[in-house]
């Protein structure tokens, strides 16, 4: 009657149960999203695949698979999850056996010499023992139900937590990949353009050989091309900077990337028109959302456990056994001792410390919440600024291929002019610092929008995969 009972009361769980988390922007649009450049498709979770780079695709491979602080991830995420299988275990009953030989020598003291002092002893007794023992503490009040609920949400909360890890990481990989392609771009261009000013000055030289040039003709343009070469040492830093940290992002050590990326190529190319969803979807998707829900959820979960205190607890205790002077007798009917009990236990005089406890559990759940609803919002922020921030970087990449291809003519006939005897060296030094500047900017402006194009896939929760 009492297992009966008490399975019927199991169902009673006090506590409040967890209806979701509160309801932050009911916005169905980016306010910030540009005109044009954007759809309110689906988004790939990859994004990194519509970049056309395999050699970016199989970086982000390496670094899902290898990555010291991915491992260490998952890791904590198979923390969480044994921790649950603990709380869990703790909802059902737990038993022992036991088994014991016990061996002695019984003094007879019958036999005692008064004269000597010593007795004598009689054979040796023996006892065999063997048990089991089992106790369950019935969940009355669902105390454990609410542990157990808790532990399941922060382990959720941890898998969160790792798909938050790899979205960051996909982020952080294309990032040193872009910047890596745009350091040996523009190393490129300043080698040519260093190449050109070389071959002007060799130009000028000549020309003074002949007294049509000048001492100061011949410093200008020296000027020019030393300080062209001067570039050179930062980028070639930078590169090998950028190839480190894509070395240890992938999980090697520093210099083992230098053999496949020395090598200059192109940045990767953006898709004519980049998915953005709406922000319902980005806010299901972002594991730094989810995370905070189910750390809400936990928090919930922890009030109703400390509830369950105020009131009884009952644990079933029983006992099976057998005792004999022979084990071949274990067996035996007669042998066999049991007990069952049911104990109860109530802890009447905590003086307050049960609903202080419960009322820490409320303030956690309070700033949980709270927490909750500053991700969503920074979320939102996030994604708004990265769409701004992509929009108006799109619009100054088209402006500085206007100014790149302007510069690039004016240059040329700048050249063709001085070669006339036409115009001066001056305006051909001018020209020439116009069209390196021009040709620089336009690379650091494409890196930048792809960049910006990261940092969009970022903001908006992609990049994770189970």
């Amino acid at each position: 009657m009492m297992v009966a009972a008490s399975c019927v009361l199991s169902g009673c769980t006090v506590g409040p149960d967890y209806h979701g988390a509160p309801q932050v922007t009911h916005a169905n649009a980016f306010v910030r999203a540009p005109a044009t450049g954007v759809s309110t498709t689906h988004a790939p979770s990859q994004w990194w695949t519509t970049l056309g780079d395999p050699t970016l695709d199989a970086l982000i491979d390496a670094a899902l698979a290898h990555n010291a602080d991915l491992q260490a991830a998952q890791a904590r995420l198979r923390e969480s999850r044994a921790q649950l299988q603990q709380q869990r275990a703790k909802e059902l009953p737990k038993g022992t056996a036991d088994a014991a030989a016990l061996r002695m020598r019984k003094p007879d003291l019958s036999g005692l010499s008064q004269s000597s002092g010593t007795a004598g002893g009689r054979g040796p007794l023996q006892l065999y023992s063997a048990g089991f023992d089992a106790s369950w503490e019935i969940d009355l009040f669902g105390g454990e139900h609410r542990a157990t609920e808790a532990a399941s949400a922060q382990a959720e909360a941890v898998d969160a937590d790792l798909a938050d890890t790899q979205v960051t990481l996909a982020a952080e990989v294309a990032q040193a990949y872009i910047g890596l392609r745009d350091q040996q771009r523009r190393l490129v261009l300043a080698n040519r353009s260093a190449e050109l000013e070389q071959q002007t000055l060799d130009l000028i030289q000549q020309r003074r050989a002949q007294g049509v040039g000048t001492d100061a003709d011949v410093e200008r343009q020296t000027t020019q091309v030393q300080t062209t070469r001067a570039t050179l040492i930062p980028l070639d830093e930078q590169i090998t900077e950028s190839l480190d940290q894509l070395a240890v992002l992938t999980g090697q050590e520093p210099g083992a990337l230098d053999s496949e990326l020395s090598t200059p190529a192109p940045l990767p190319t953006l898709p004519a028109s980049v998915p953005i969803d709406d922000p319902a979807t980005m806010l299901q998707q972002r594991p730094d959302i989810r995370a905070a829900e189910r750390r809400l959820a936990a928090s919930n979960a922890q009030i109703g456990q400390h509830t369950a205190d105020l009131f009884p607890k009952v644990t079933m205790l029983g006992f099976i056994g057998s005792n004999a002077a022979d084990p071949g007798h274990l067996l035996r009917k007669s042998s066999f001792t049991w007990l069952g009990v049911p104990y109860l236990q109530w802890d009447v005089l905590d003086f307050g410390r049960t609903r202080g406890a419960i009322r820490q559990a409320e303030a956690s759940r309070d700033e949980a919440i709270a927490r909750y609803t500053q991700t969503v919002l920074a979320a939102l922020q996030d994604a708004n600024n990265a769409l701004a921030r992509y929009g108006h970087q799109r619009d100054s990449v088209q402006r500085l291929q206007q100014i790149e291809v302007s510069a690039d003519r004016s240059a040329e006939l700048m050249r063709q002019r001085y070669e006339a005897g036409a115009s001066s060296l001056i305006d051909l030094l001018d020209t020439q610092r116009a069209q390196f500047s021009a040709q620089q900017n336009l690379v650091a402006g494409q890196a930048g929008l792809l960049k910006d194009f990261v940092s969009l896939q970022k903001g908006l929760g992609l990049g994770w995969k189970r």
